[in-house]
This record gives structure tokens, sequence and C-alpha cells, in this order.
């Protein structure tokens, strides 16, 4: 009879894990079944954006199983799904895209040398208030990049701060602060000519300046501004901020 329960029992093990291996626990039970892991699993890959407590909500509402945030993490964590920030990009078009590469493509094969004279130059947003992307995606390891966990977004809002700086090969700039919104007149007065005339001059004639194609950095008064300083500025592919460097240490200072 007992031999007949622990066949029973085995059967079970396998319809619920696929294996009949012996399973040593400390002797806590689970709160979740197999088949309610496997909901959380499917629910969060639905919906990605699905934080921990909606997860355990929704498990309540459709099975009366209460569970905590910790276990809802636990169990998918399990099977490889951690919450992460999502991937933002803006939207691109073929051409976008063609202009990309070929911008790639002709600097593939640049030397240090040439890179130590590029200045990488950007301001970034810092929002003082909420903002999306601090919400998490559901996303196992290695695919950050896949295209299920990228958002795409052009534009933030509310109210922040603007923070200017430079990246050069080995060496960086101060960091400029204004709380107002950046201009074409604020763009050259402050930042060409308070920052970048004085590295260009520190750096020679091979010097090379990167922005974007940002409004307040192509109005007239901006080009002007660069030919009477002599300042050569890199051609650059519309909508390209992950090809500029300084970007990704944005990304680590928010």
């Amino acid at each position: 009879m007992a031999r007949i329960v622990r066949l029973n029992d085995e059967s079970q093990r396998f319809q619920d894990d696929g294996n009949v291996s012996r399973c040593y626990s400390t002797g806590h039970r689970r709160v979740t079944t197999p088949n309610e892991g496997r909901y959380l699993s499917v629910t969060a890959k639905r919906n990605r954006q699905n934080t921990a407590s909606d997860l355990s909500r929704q498990l309540s509402s459709v099975n009366g199983t209460a569970v905590s945030r910790q276990t809802v993490y636990r169990r998918l964590g399990h099977i490889g799904l951690y919450a992460r920030r999502p991937v933002r990009s803006v939207p691109l078009t073929a051409t976008h895209c063609r202009l990309r590469l070929n911008w790639s493509r002709e600097r593939a094969l640049w030397t240090p040398q040439q890179w130590s004279c590029v200045m990488f130059s950007d301001e970034s947003r810092f929002s003082l208030q909420s903002d999306s992307r601090r919400t998490l995606i559901w996303r196992a390891t290695g695919t950050r990049y896949h295209q299920e966990n990228t958002f795409e977004r052009q534009r933030y809002g509310g109210a922040g701060w603007l923070v200017w700086g430079v990246i050069i090969l080995g060496s960086r700039s101060d960091l400029h602060v204004q709380s107002v919104t950046m201009t074409g007149h604020i763009y050259r007065d402050v930042i060409l000519e308070q920052h970048a005339r004085l590295l260009r001059g520190a750096m020679g004639a091979e010097f090379l300046f990167v922005d974007d194609n940002a409004c307040p950095h192509r109005v007239n008064i901006v080009d002007e501004c660069l030919q009477s300083e002599d300042i050569t500025r890199m051609d650059w592919p519309a909508y390209s901020p992950d090809l500029n460097p300084i970007e990704h240490v944005w990304h680590i200072l928010d």
C-alpha cells in the first residue's frame, strides 16, 4: 500500500516538474503551485510592465491564492525573469537606418589618435518629477535590446534642470547647469563661447565638435559662430543619440 502511495506521489511530481528525482527541502511548503508559477510567468510576459503587486493581485483574483511581492520576485527569478528598466529608443525610418549605418561604416576603422580629437558634447534634462523611466519591465538576462523590451519615445515633459557637458578621450569638461530651456542664443553665448571655443584652442586644428540635431544647435547664429571660431562640426545622423558616448554617461548618472 505504501509503495502504491509513493508511486502515485512520483507520478504527480513527474506531471508537475517533469522528473521524479528526490527533492530535498527545508520543510517549508511553497505558497504557489507549479501551475500558479506558470500563470505568473505567462502574465508577466504578456504585459511586461506589470509590477509584482499587480501580478500578486491578479493571481489572487483568479485562483484565490494570496502571495507577497517577494514571492512573485522569487518565482519569476527562478525562470530567469527580472525587473529591469526598459531600453528607450526613438522611432527610426528606413532612411534613418541607412544614414546611421553609413556614418558608422565611415568611422569604423578610425584610430584612437583620430578619436582623441573629437569632443562629444550634449545636454541632458534631469526631471524633478516622477518619470516613466522609473517604470520597470520583466525581462530575461541578455534580452535588454530585444524589441519587446524597447519602448519608443521622443520627448520628456515636466520641470527639470538642464545639464551640459563634454567628454574627450581621456578627459572631460566641467558641467554647466541651468534651469531655463536651451535656446540658440544661450547655446551660442554660453556653451560655444565659454566652453567649446576654449577647448578648440587647446586641441588644435584637428579638433572635431560633436553635438546632436536639436533645434537650438542648428539655427543660423550657431552656424555663424562655429564658422567664426573655426570650429569644425562632425556630420551627425538624425535620431542617433546612442552613437554619442556621452549619452551613455547620462544614463549612468540618471
